[in-house]
Parts: structure tokens; C-alpha cells; sequence
């Protein structure tokens, strides 16, 4: 990719959607804002290149949180339209929380976007995360004392209900999206929430060029979580190796819980996410918070090595119990409502 304050030029737009040109249909998520209007123009040019490609449809969630959204979504359906694109507005209706908003927002417009995905027989969501944003993610998990995987922040390509999310833009900066808009002369929308500071993110966001002065600038950052990233799946191939390793069967062969003896000679990274995965299949209530996964480990640690190695606890809608030398991980049997 060229410098962060030039233009996206055609060749380097083929590689963003590099892969994609097989789809049937992809989702555009278009907010209005420059981020999203340039994955928009950049994508119909992409578009316009190929003999035969997906068919292009834009969505945009109007989450009602601000005067101006229904102006916005208009205004990108607008520029939908001029560039012969379909377009769709999808709002978000009902009451909304007073605390966690930003993640309720979230949730809502992923579910919304995957519904209009489906209507339309897409099988991706392109979304216009850029690499400011992967840097961000990596301090906002950072300072809440995420593990390894939450600090590998957000992934190029995931599931998300039932539809592939895409981020063709995250190792893009985001000055290159405004320079492309700039000399392509298309208008985006400037979203005041984005600099509230009642918010964690623009809140990071002003702290940034003092980050970059010290050398931590969303280059930098976004390598971290890329490294991170790497370190991860490494662990990860490691803990699937194991998992099948501990695993034991009963006559039938059924699974009868994991070799307590062998569980506590591996690595205590590897036992913490064997911990949770088992955790997070057979509970209810997940999935499990890092934290009370490792305050948990540190119990069945305790309760092994002593004589009997006996324990029995409940997280996440699982129970946790270990006794016989081995480790059983079980759904936990509803709670209780409360009573009148």
C-alpha cells in the first residue's frame, strides 16, 4: 500500500477484495462517515473492474442515538443510487441501555447487518474498520487486562451470525480513506459522538498523537496486535494438541472428562484455555470472564495437589469438578427464578 496520505489507487483496491470476486452478494456497511463512504466507492470500483462479480448492497443502521442519523442514511443512500448500488436503511428500534450503549449499539447493528446479509444471499459483511481503529481496540483491551487473544484485537475475517464479517480495511489508515474521498470529491458525514469524550474510544483517540510521539502510532500498535495475533494461534494450535491428549473416553466412547494428573504438568496458559473452552461449550451463561477462569485454575490447582484432589464449582452455567483424578466439566442445571 502507498503512503497513509495519498490515495487508494485501482491496483491496490483489487488486493483489499482480493478473494471476494466469487461471492454472490456482499453486504456494504455504510455508516456515512468517511471510513465507510470510501470502503463504499472503493468497492464499486473494484466492482466495475471485474467481467463478472458479487452484487454490491448497501446497508446502513440508523441506531436513532442522534438527530442527524436519518439525514446521514439518506445521504448515503443517495450516493448508493448515483453509483447504481442498491441501498437499504435498517434502524435500530426499542429502548436502549443507559450504561454499555457503544456495545449494545454494536450488537445491534451486527445482528441487523447479518439479517440483511441473509436476505440478500450474501456471504460477507464488509465492514470499514481501519487500522486506527485496530490500534485503538488494542489499548482499550490493553488497560482492561486482556489476555493474549483479546490483545490480538480485531481479525481481518470471523463468523458473526451465521454470515462471514470482512475487514478489507485494517491495515489501512484512516487519512488515505479521506484522501481518496478528498480526490474522488465525495462528501461524507462528520459524527460528533466520535470526539465525545463521555466515550472510552475518543477518549484514546485524543491521546494518540501523544503515543505516536513516543513511537506508539497506530502502525505500531496495529504490528503489535498482528504479532500478538500470531502468538496466539500458535498457543491455540498447542492447546488443541493437548486437548485431544487429556481427553478421556468411557466405554462407549463418550467424553469422560480429562486426565487430572496430565492436566496439571502442562503449561498454565494451556490449562487456562482448556479450562474455558470447556467452560464455554458445556455452560449457559458464557462466556467465561478471563479473570474468574484463572481464579478458578488457581483453585483446582490448590484442590490437586492435595490428597484426594477434590473440588466442585460453578461458572458461567458449568460445574467444575474434579475428583477420581480426573475433571469433569458439566452444565450447571438452571437457576432459580425469584420467588414473587
Amino acid at each position: 500500500m502507498s503512503d497513509d496520505r495519498s490515495a487508494i489507487s485501482a491496483r491496490d483496491a483489487k488486493r483489499l477484495f482480493a478473494g471476494l470476486a466469487s461471492a454472490p452478494a456482499l453486504v456494504l456497511a455504510v455508516s456515512g462517515g468517511p471510513d465507510s463512504v470510501a470502503l463504499l466507492w472503493l468497492a464499486v470500483r473494484w466492482r466495475r473492474a471485474l467481467s463478472r462479480g458479487p452484487q454490491l448492497v448497501a446497508v446502513t443502521v440508523d441506531h436513532g442515538l442522534r438527530a442527524e442519523s436519518a439525514r446521514e442514511a439518506r445521504d448515503v443512500k443517495r450516493l448508493a443510487q448515483s453509483l447504481d448500488l442498491p441501498h437499504r436503511t435498517l434502524r435500530w428500534t426499542g429502548p436502549k441501555p443507559r450504561t454499555g450503549l457503544p456495545a449494545a449499539a454494536r450488537e445491534a447493528r451486527y445482528r441487523l447487518l447479518a439479517r440483511a446479509a441473509r436476505r440478500h444471499g450474501a456471504t460477507h459483511i464488509l465492514t470499514a474498520h481501519t487500522r486506527d481503529d485496530q490500534a485503538e481496540t488494542l489499548l482499550m483491551r490493553l488497560l482492561r487486562g486482556s489476555g493474549i487473544a483479546g490483545l490480538s484485537a480485531m481479525t481481518r475475517e470471523t463468523d458473526r451470525e451465521g454470515v462471514r464479517l470482512m475487514r478489507p480495511l485494517l491495515d489501512v489508515a484512516k487519512t488515505q480513506l479521506i484522501a481518496t474521498l478528498q480526490k474522488a470529491r465525495i462528501d461524507f458525514a462528520d459524527d460528533p459522538t466520535n470526539r465525545d469524550p463521555a466515550f472510552t474510544r475518543p477518549r484514546l483517540r485524543a491521546l494518540m498523537p501523544a503515543l505516536a510521539e513516543e513511537g506508539a502510532d497506530a502502525r505500531n500498535l496495529a504490528r503489535l496486535a498482528a504479532r500478538l495475533a500470531r502468538a496466539n494461534a500458535a498457543v491455540e494450535v498447542l492447546a488443541d494438541g493437548a486437548e485431544h491428549y487429556l481427553a478421556l473416553k468411557d466405554e462407549s466412547g463418550a467424553n469422560a472428562g480429562i486426565d487430572a494428573a496430565l492436566f496439571t504438568a502442562m503449561p498454565e496458559e494451556i490449562r487456562l484455555r482448556l479450562l474455558k473452552r470447556a467452560i464455554d461449550r458445556a455452560g449457559h451463561e458464557g462466556p467465561a470472564e478471563l479473570g474468574k477462569v484463572e481464579t478458578l485454575l488457581a483453585a483446582l490447582d490448590r484442590a490437586l495437589e492435595e490428597r484426594g484432589g477434590r473440588l466442585k464449582q460453578t461458572l458461567a452455567g458449568a460445574v467444575i469438578s474434579a475428583s477420581g483424578g480426573r475433571i469433569r466439566v458439566t452444565p450447571a442445571p438452571p437457576r432459580r427464578g425469584r420467588s414473587a
